[in-house]
């Protein structure tokens, strides 16, 4: 196989992230790692290097996350880009999640780092990579289908923005973010922006992501 030339990893750890960068160069003596500390910084890194880039390494509970916001986001704008989350949370419920919205793979930080490196092989040669075979995920499946904007705009909800600021951050019409709501609703199966968001908290990786939920329904 050859060397992938550009790994992106995220994660909020600069000690695993050194960890794992000294991991991954052993291996793959040719190959470049770029760093993402925060959901921020890894939305920058993607909008420079995600058309270029052959792996993303995605840990799930980074600071600016919504849940599962920086799997969806990375999915929907750059598909051809495989994921190999890495996360603590290994519980049957998130593997199921991240393989409904598109991972190639999963990698329990509790693994053994032998198992990383067969991981992140069988990812670049476009295989998957999960321990377990996890249960297929609604919620997962039904959120994966909203487009890049529906997804902005329903993380907006979950921020708790009205309908006018949201278009005033987005610089489109209040009745593009009504029409877009009313595409998300249909695409989720619910009635309104409150439903919307208690199934995107259904997706986040750990109890410290605190979604502020807009009470109100549009």
């Amino acid at each position: 196989m050859s060397d992938p030339q550009l790994f992106i990893l995220a994660d909020d750890h600069p000690l695993l992230r050194q960890a794992l960068v000294l991991t991954l160069v052993r291996h793959y003596p040719a190959v470049r790692c770029v760093e993402a500390a925060t959901a921020e910084q890894l939305g920058a890194l993607l909008a420079i290097e995600g058309e270029t880039a052959d792996l993303l390494l995605l840990d799930l509970a980074m600071p600016g996350a919504q849940g599962l916001s920086p799997l969806l986001m990375a999915r929907q704008e750059h598909p051809s880009l495989p994921v190999l989350v890495i996360s603590a949370h290994d519980d049957s419920d998130t593997v199921a999640a991240v393989r409904a919205l598109g991972a190639a793979g999963f990698w329990s930080k509790a693994q053994a780092e032998d198992t990383l490196v067969a991981a992140v092989a069988a990812v670049c040669e476009g295989r998957s990579w999960f321990t377990t075979e996890p249960e297929r995920n609604p919620v997962a499946s039904r959120l994966a289908s909203l487009t890049p904007q529906q997804l902005r705009i329903l993380q907006l909800f979950a921020a708790g923005l009205l309908n006018k600021q949201i278009a005033y951050d987005l610089g489109i019409e209040e009745a593009t973010v009504k029409a877009h709501a009313t595409a998300i609703f249909r695409k989720l199966g619910v009635h309104n922006r409150t439903q919307a968001v208690i199934l995107l908290q259904q997706l986040r990786p750990e109890d410290t992501f605190h979604l502020h939920v807009e009470r109100s329904a549009s």
